[in-house]
């Protein structure tokens, strides 16, 4: 029986241990933390999610825990429309699910061959020639023939095998809030779209509806802030009321869902990303190999909302190459594959960060002038690398 070991508890992680014990392999789950806990927000899900998931068997009840986030358009603070909504086909829009809902699914996906083990922290790597690849904390040793790094943008074992690919800050912060329905009284059911200030961003979506939310807190309205600057190292309660005084005057419903949101809904997130990429995402080692994936391959900002996407795009691929190849051709296929598609996202994403981040009076006057033309056309090309993306066929 063919063994591996997933090093990273996260969506990536946990859709990659569910496809290979599907396909018949021992899996061994590392977690460092003591439990496996989502974030109580939400995520998009662009339609190269939704397939890879699919081609994952892990769609299964995706309708009941997705709402579709249709087009709500760009506007400024002072609330001008810098793109208008538009009229896109349901097939290439995203959708939006609560993440503990995710995480619900793919723990339900995981099936009896996956071994899982929390509180093991992995700190080293073993890639050496003519030996099985294996990963230890200090105290224990875990070989297997494919050892799969999931362990997020802070990954041990990509510092090890590429170290060429430095985790540098983008140059912002996030904050992330999902309001219940029961606390939503008085805004609306429908949310949508975002608002771009100077060096501000603001995006809110509905997480189902209030007929169907039954009272459960995974209802709601879901929100992301990004500010330029570090993170704020303040309590939350100081971190919201600096949102509410910086997001002042934008239009409705910002300050709506500000003032709706308690400081224990607010999670705080430094954004990073790796620059330069790995130089490889697979490493042939002995019989086996290391691959990296999710976070730990691509670590990019959130502004076009493909981190989780090319997470399970990359256990996609690595699932359907391992059933057509023998390792370590899996591996090195795996490689060929992947890293050029993340270089295609991580650009878009790049060229996304340099528009929302312009400061500056003139720039900004000079970015909002163009911005009806060139936003339309970077999220159509993002729309199209999401739509057109394909599983490699079984």
């Amino acid at each position: 029986m063919r063994t591996a070991v997933v090093v990273g508890g996260g969506p990536g992680g946990l859709a990659v241990s569910g496809a290979l014990a599907r396909s018949g392999w021992q899996v061994t789950l590392l977690e460092r933390a003591d439990r496996i806990r989502p974030e109580p927000t939400a995520v998009v899900l662009w339609p190269n999610g939704v397939r890879a998931l699919r081609a994952l068997d892990l769609a299964a009840g995706l309708d009941a825990i997705a709402t579709p986030l249709p087009d709500g358009g760009i506007r400024r603070p002072d609330g001008h429309w810098l793109v208008q909504p538009r009229q896109t086909p349901v097939e290439r829009l995203p959708v939006v699910v609560h993440r503990e809902d995710l995480h619900d699914a793919l723990i339900a996906g995981l099936g009896e061959r996956v071994e899982l083990r929390t509180g093991v922290t992995v700190r080293t790597v073993r890639a050496t020639p003519g030996e099985r690849p294996a990963v230890g904390d200090g105290r224990h040793t875990f070989e297997a023939d494919l050892i799969v790094a999931a362990d997020g943008a802070e990954s041990v074992i990509r510092r090890q095998l590429a170290p060429e690919a430095s985790l540098v800050s983008s140059g912002c912060a996030a904050w992330r809030a999902v309001i219940p329905w029961y606390r939503a009284s008085g805004l609306p059911e429908a949310v949508g779209g975002e608002i771009l200030g100077a060096g501000y961003r603001f995006v809110a979506a509905s997480l189902g509806d209030r007929g169907s939310s039954g009272g459960s807190s995974r209802g709601g309205i879901h929100w992301m802030a990004t500010a330029a600057g570090a993170p704020r190292p303040e309590p939350p309660e100081t971190q919201l009321a600096l949102l509410r005084r910086w997001y002042a005057g934008w239009p409705a419903p910002v300050a709506e869902l500000l003032a709706a949101t308690d400081p224990a809904d607010l999670v705080q997130q430094e954004i990073r990303e790796l620059r330069p990429l790995p130089r490889a995402y697979g490493f042939p080692v002995g019989p086996g190999g290391v691959v990296l994936l999710g976070d730990a391959a691509h670590a990019m900002p959130p502004h076009l909302g493909q981190g989780t996407c090319l997470a399970f795009e990359d256990a996609a691929t690595l699932a359907a190459l391992l059933r057509e190849s023998t390792l370590p051709d899996a591996v090195l296929a795996y490689d060929r594959v992947r890293r050029p598609r993340a270089a295609v996202v991580v650009r878009q994403t790049r060229r996304m960060s340099a528009v929302l981040q312009t400061r500056g009076r003139l720039a900004l006057r000079a970015r909002d002038a163009a911005l009806g033309t060139i936003t339309p056309r970077l999220l159509g090309s993002a729309t199209t690398i999401a739509t057109q993306w394909r599983p490699p066929a079984n």
